[in-house]
């Protein structure tokens, strides 16, 4: 393709399709679809939950700063990635844990997941994901601490006790234990423990049907990955909309397997990371010592999401091993007839 730009012809490659959605457009709008799930948090838990996502963001937008500074990269802070990231980072963790661990998982989902891999769109795995997971391995007792919800008293501060969670209780009791003490308007509602962008169903689905609207995501991974979960749910005999509604299933469904550097491009691979993501969720949920799965599930899945591609990848031009095939079979046919005739 031929453009001018400052009396210079300029030769582009394909392809030419331009769209007004860009990278900042498509993160503000992510960020405006959590915003249901933060201001449910801060009904339920408090002011803190307000404080500790300021201080994530704040900490991911600086380390992206700093890093290309120190660098000498051109600064995407502009971009709102890091404001996203900062922002799911806070979704995944308790409302008690301590500022200093929140700074910690910004520099990990910043820094090392996202930076050292060159930055947005080149990162292998989700960086909050991965943040959640290293915060946990690192800190388990801060990451297992669950606040007692505060129910409309914000300014209250959020009693860091071992509260109860629906998915705790189906760990160590069982699914008639757990559906007995937490009921679906509970868990749909968020008056339950747990991390603290995670607890509100509403506002999650809220945020999730307003992304698929605006075509920020495919509705195929969300729909894939819930789905996956009922049907496994039915199969072992447990309720699954409170599988769906319990843990972080609605959040990694519709704000990290969706993420468009770490998860297929074709709707395809978008269905089967789903089915992957959920089918591996239900496994650790239904079998494994810890009680949810949904976040090594996603992390599992992105290490797969290149092996998803390949095989998925549309060929235009048909299949290259069935047309080499073919070439063989034409070229020992030609040589077969330039043999008898030669005799």
């Amino acid at each position: 393709m031929k453009t001018f730009k400052n009396g210079n012809l300029l030769v582009t490659s394909n392809p030419h399709i331009t769209d007004s959605m860009n990278t900042t457009k498509i993160m503000t709008l992510v960020i405006i679809a959590l915003l249901p799930s933060l201001i449910a948090s801060i009904y339920i838990f408090g002011f803190r939950a307000l404080m500790l996502t300021l201080v994530c963001v704040v900490a991911a937008v600086f380390f992206e700063w700093a890093y290309e500074k120190i660098m000498k990269k051109p600064t995407t802070t502009g971009d709102m990635s890091a404001v996203v990231t900062g922002m799911l980072i806070a979704m995944n963790v308790p409302v008690t844990l301590p500022y200093w661990q929140g700074v910690i998982g910004s520099f990990v989902a910043i820094v090392i997941v996202k930076q050292f891999f060159g930055g947005l769109g080149q990162n292998f795995a989700n960086p909050a994901i991965t943040a959640r997971i290293v915060l946990f391995v690192s800190f388990a007792t801060d990451m297992t601490t669950w606040a007692n919800p505060n129910e409309g008293r914000i300014f209250s501060a959020a009693d860091a006790v071992t509260s109860a969670t629906p998915l705790g209780v189906f760990n160590e009791s069982g699914a008639a234990e757990a559906e007995s003490m937490f009921s679906l308007k509970q868990m749909f509602l968020g008056t339950t423990g747990g991390s603290m962008g995670e607890v509100c169903a509403l506002a999650l689905l809220i945020g999730g049907i307003f992304l698929i609207l605006m075509r920020v995501i495919s509705a195929a991974t969300p729909v894939a990955f819930l789905g996956t979960i009922a049907v496994i749910s039915l199969i072992a005999g447990v309720n699954p909309l409170w599988q769906i509604c319990a843990g972080g299933a609605m959040l990694g469904a519709f704000f990290m397997a969706t993420d468009y550097a770490t998860t297929p491009s074709t709707t395809t691979g978008k269905i089967i990371f789903g089915i992957g993501c959920g089918l591996i969720t239900m496994i650790i949920r239904l079998f494994g010592s810890y009680p949810e799965g949904v976040s090594f599930a996603i992390l599992l899945m992105n290490i797969l999401t290149p092996h998803i591609d390949n095989f998925c990848e549309k060929r235009l031009y048909g299949n290259p091993a069935k047309e080499a095939k073919k070439a063989e079979k034409r070229a020992a046919q030609r040589a077969a007839s330039e043999g008898g005739a030669d005799n």
